[in-house]
């Protein structure tokens, strides 16, 4: 919700309409970004699939292992969130605040993961996270590389966690 700080004294009524113009307004500036994104030929279709509808997108509540990574320069960061059963991955799911590089790589990484061991999973490089998407831009591999790492952080975490 849109707040609006009446700093003139503008009547209430007018403050109502400020709001749903406003709110209007940021909804064409969205829409415009969306476009701009969608159509941009900096990502791949399925890069902006993966962005706009990512896939095991959230949080496991009570998860057997967390795995974090980060990039301080642009601000990216990803968490993967395990569910190990006999050594698999039964589930993942991820939370990420970053671009849509990011996001997509986010949401790629879980498809390739889920239902691997934890030695399959640990295999999946940054490379093939890129791949899997149709390519990445040079300056946006950094992502894919956040997310393997993200992935084998998860992972170690759940292996020191459950040494036997």
């Amino acid at each position: 919700m849109c707040v609006k700080i009446d700093v003139n004294g503008d009547s209430m009524a007018k403050k109502k309409t400020g709001i749903k113009q406003k709110q209007s307004s940021n909804k064409k500036r969205t829409d415009n970004i969306s476009d701009n994104i969608t159509n941009s030929s900096l990502y791949t279709q399925k890069v902006m699939e993966h962005f706009m509808n990512p896939h095991n997108m959230g949080e496991i509540q009570n998860a057997d292992a967390i795995g974090e990574a980060g990039n301080p320069v642009c601000g990216d960061v990803m968490f993967l969130y395990l569910k190990v059963k006999n050594n698999r991955i039964e589930d993942i799911k991820f939370k990420t605040l970053g671009c849509a590089a990011a996001i997509a790589t986010s949401s790629m990484v879980t498809d390739i993961a889920k239902g691997k061991t934890l030695d399959e999973a640990l295999k999946i490089t940054n490379k093939q996270v890129a791949e899997e998407l149709g390519g990445l831009p040079a300056v946006k591999m950094h992502c894919s590389v956040l997310a393997q790492q993200a992935l084998k952080n998860a992972i170690e975490n759940y292996r020191k966690k459950h040494k036997n």
